[in-house]
């Protein structure tokens, strides 16, 4: 492939990124590429054969995927006649299990999307069991199984176990799965069928359950101080505050908007994302507080009623996706998980909420309804993290005869 056009025209490229004020040194490492395309075109045959060779160069995944988002930029310039704007990031090659599905089995997980979303699933929901199912449909292509008919038992046991025949995943990977067969696939609707039966019961696995220590909480409210640290912007300051004290869950602190903040009646009103249940939190001074104080200092000038938007042009409401590298943020403010392996994402500040309420008293139904299940009895998943009301229930060893010296230091 000749890269002889763009290499012609990128300066058109490069001066609307300039008028709609892309960052110097993203434009840079455009640049950049655009310099090895013209001294390196030759080794090249594509854009995606370009891209291969330069993600080879680094061990970095982020530079991995900054090749992939600046090459699908040159080839929708260079093809297309497409120039970039800030709301549109199409990586130049996809990942992802579906994008290498054959036409049939591509078409068996669009059926599956399509019937889940009219029975009125979340998106969420129906896309996390699009996936596992495209990764199981893949596993069996892989194998040389390129139709439904053509799965056996033998081949569906195998995705879901390991060389010895010991369970490989979880439970509940297996329902991920389990629903998508389980769903109107129309004409593939006996072989969905006859592949249900094929799938192995597994145990479900109680997990442990990750919880905050004292110390790590006393790290915490050093970010509400006034002391807190000038690297946590007052936007994440606020959900800071928001994730610490009300274990709200990520999709509906991202979709917080003006009108659900009560500041009269010092409340907070949503619509819960996961459940469609409304929920009324109270405004306590902390969280009211950052609140405020991202709005009227930090916040960008935007019509949008959304609270929280992104620090970067064109200030779009932030993903609930963007919560997990906040939280990242909040918790090298604080000092704390800083270590390889460190469990740092922000179900940590929900499970450290729940347990909070249970031991300091408050009764379930009330800690329940806070953190907004239908079912009280949801709440029994994170109190077995309740360590000091579960030291209440150890059973004394006095009684039993202990070798003399297995408790010596």
């Amino acid at each position: 492939m000749s890269f002889e056009n763009l290499l012609l025209n990128y300066g058109k490229l490069i001066k609307h990124m300039e008028e709609n004020s892309y960052s110097k040194h993203y434009i840079l490492l455009l640049k950049t590429e655009i310099n090895w395309l013209g001294k390196n075109g030759c080794l090249a045959d594509s854009y995606e054969t370009a891209c291969a060779i330069r993600e080879k160069q680094t061990n970095s995944s982020e530079m991995r995927r900054r090749y992939r988002l600046e090459y699908g930029i040159l080839k929708r310039f260079d093809v297309d006649g497409i120039y970039p704007d800030y709301r549109r990031k199409e990586p130049l090659v996809k990942y992802g299990a579906y994008h290498h599905l054959n036409p049939e089995y591509k078409d068996v997980v669009d059926r599956y999307k399509d019937a889940a979303s009219v029975r009125g699933l979340k998106p969420n929901t129906v896309k996390g069991n699009a996936s596992a199912g495209a990764c199981f449909l893949r596993s069996m292509q892989e194998r040389g199984l390129c139709s439904l008919s053509e799965i056996d038992e033998c081949a569906a046991m195998s995705f879901f176990t390991d060389g010895s025949g010991n369970a490989a995943l979880s439970n509940g990977y297996k329902k991920q799965v389990s629903e998508v067969f389980q769903e109107n696939l129309g004409k593939y609707r006996e072989d969905a069928k006859r592949i249900l039966a094929y799938l192995p019961c597994i145990r479900p696995r109680r997990k442990t359950i990750p919880y905050l220590q004292p110390e790590e909480n006393e790290s915490l409210h050093t970010v509400f101080s006034d002391g807190c640290p000038d690297s946590l912007s007052l936007r994440n300051k606020a959900i800071a505050a928001l994730l610490f004290f009300t274990g709200l869950r990520p999709c509906d602190i991202a979709s917080l908007t003006m009108d659900a903040i009560d500041w009269e009646a010092d409340e907070i009103r949503i619509v819960q994302n996961k459940t469609d249940v409304p929920l009324v939190l109270p405004l306590t001074a902390v969280i009211g507080n950052a609140i405020y104080d991202y709005i009227r200092s930090e916040r960008p000038e935007n019509s949008d009623s959304h609270i929280f938007l992104g620090v970067n042009r064109p200030h779009d409401p932030i993903s609930p996706g963007a919560l997990w590298h906040i939280a990242s943020k909040i918790y090298d403010a604080a000092g704390i998980r800083c270590e390889d392996g460190d469990r740092r994402g922000t179900h940590l500040f929900r499970y450290n909420a729940a347990t909070t309420f249970v031991g300091n008293g408050i009764p379930r139904p009330v800690a329940s309804a806070v953190l907004g299940h239908e079912d009280p009895s949801s709440l029994d998943h994170y109190t077995s993290a309740d360590i000091r009301h579960l030291r209440e229930c150890a059973l004394s060893i006095e009684k039993f005869p202990v070798i003399e010296g297995v408790f010596d230091i």
